[in-house]
């Protein structure tokens, strides 16, 4: 369902006009309506706006549920599922680079992000080369 026949679902249901709507929003009927027929897409403050006139949590103009979405727990999965810098040690490392990164002019970052892909091409390669040498072990 689109955003506008949410609106007009949720309006409806409610038992509001456009008019009502127009009256509590500061936002024409007109655009109300080019709104609920798809015509416009409303930025996010309207939608505020508009859950705000219809008594609703700002969720429901996206989620038709009653409660909001289940958000799934990816703490629960192995650790060869997560990403790096989940970790609560991996995580403060990575606020002491953004706080770093923040500080140096764009060509520093270019040139550490240059660094970074080269030391990752050759730990790749390198991994690559090892387990090509201990395969041929293995058939010899």
């Amino acid at each position: 369902m689109i955003i506008g026949e949410r609106l007009r679902h949720l309006r409806e249901q409610k038992g509001f006009t456009q008019g009502e709507i127009e009256n509590r929003t500061g936002l024409l009927r007109c655009y109300i309506s080019r709104v609920e027929n798809g015509h416009t897409v409303p930025a996010v403050p309207t939608l505020e706006k508009m859950a705000r006139a219809l008594e609703v949590p700002m969720y429901r103009l996206f989620y038709g549920s009653q409660g909001p979405a289940e958000i799934p727990d990816i703490l629960k999965r192995g650790t060869q599922d997560r990403a790096w810098g989940q970790a609560r040690l991996e995580a403060r490392l990575l606020k002491k680079f953004r706080k770093l990164l923040s500080r140096i002019g764009e060509n520093d970052r270019k040139l550490l992000l240059a660094m970074a892909q080269k030391m990752e091409f050759a730990n790749r390669n390198a991994k690559n080369k090892k387990q090509a040498k201990s395969g041929r072990k293995r058939k010899g």
